[in-house]
């Protein structure tokens, strides 16, 4: 277990107390590792870790976010009151249609699927989507391959590589490709995403063999009991940092970060240029290179997963017209 922070007494609020005070503590740079609520628990580059306080609901402050943090004497508690500006991003779409931030400072995105349960490849294709939107590099990463292998995930996979995109097949089980997986994640801050049941825990284990001790133990709430976590960060022995998530049914982008031409598919953005409109939708406009290719450069599948996506963005730009592209 990691120390606790060396805070001291000398915060702002304490030095300005009465005139002449000390000079107040400079602020302490800090890492998000886990969050519950408005209860968040941050790491020092020192790797000292404590228990800090969100700054509140209006500021939503999530793993991966880089803060500054302040002891508040009154409540004998760490405060965030700085919050760095981020990069690598993830967001997902809310019930109501707008973005939900996931995980913060991400260079590198992995969707888990297994054999079992059944991938569902358009899920696959929305986190992927979400990604290069975000400008965060991503990959499919398929887990539980001592079940054997299946042709059609096979194929899902070899398209996945022709686009460009990181793709390793690993067991937890019998620890096969752990040791490239390693090397993968060394230099970056990752994180894994996926259906539930796909074995991200049992990846994690792998990486971290005491993370189960570590979630386990280390978020309270307010009255003193253990709670569980959305996402946790973990620091990989070796080099760089992994955020695990919550395992899920489905998955949609956050609409208004999403590049409203290709929706973040690669291949769709390659081939509209050959587009007779460059408005194109690819859904039903003469002359569309992207609905030419089906089936040939273009896979039916994956075409498919755009049209459903495109029809998602269409249907939540109606329902939430204040919805836009940022920039």
């Amino acid at each position: 277990m990691s120390a606790r922070f060396p805070v001291k007494k000398s915060s702002r609020a304490q030095a300005g107390a009465e005139p002449g005070g000390a000079a107040a503590a400079p602020a302490l740079r800090a890492r998000v590792i886990a969050a519950h609520g408005q209860l968040l628990r941050v790491r020092t580059g020192a790797g000292e870790e404590a228990m800090a306080r969100s700054p509140g609901r209006d500021t939503p402050v999530v793993c991966g976010d880089l803060v500054q943090c302040e002891f508040d004497a009154r409540h004998e508690e760490l405060r965030i009151v700085g919050l760095e500006p981020r990069s690598g991003a993830l967001y997902r779409s809310n019930a109501r249609g707008k973005g939900e931030l996931i995980a913060a400072n991400l260079t590198l995105l992995l969707v888990v699927v297994a054999p079992l349960p059944i991938p569902d490849f358009y899920v696959v294709d929305r986190y992927l989507a979400a990604a290069r939107c975000a400008g965060i590099r991503a990959g499919v990463l398929l887990n539980k391959i001592e079940l054997g292998s299946d042709p059609a995930i096979d194929q899902e996979m070899l398209a996945y590589a022709q686009l460009g995109l990181d793709t390793q097949r690993v067991s937890a089980l019998a620890s096969t490709g752990i040791a490239e997986l390693r090397t993968l994640l060394r230099e970056h801050t990752a994180v894994l995403v996926g259906q539930s049941g796909v074995g991200k825990s049992s990846l994690l284990r792998a990486l971290v063999p005491d993370s189960a001790a570590t979630v386990g133990a280390l978020i309270r709430d307010d009255e003193g009991r253990h709670t569980t976590t959305a996402t946790w960060l973990y620091a990989l022995p070796g080099g760089g940092a992994l955020i695990d998530s919550p395992g899920v049914r489905d998955f949609a982008p956050a609409i208004d970060r999403l590049d409203a031409s290709g929706l973040g598919f690669s291949d769709i953005e390659a081939l509209s240029a050959q587009c007779r409109f460059a408005d194109c939708l690819h859904l039903r406009e003469p002359d569309c290179a992207v609905q030419q290719a089906v089936g040939g450069a273009l896979g039916a599948r994956r075409y498919e997963s755009y049209r459903r996506l495109r029809r998602l963005y269409e249907r939540l730009h109606e329902a939430h017209p204040a919805a836009r592209r940022r920039h």
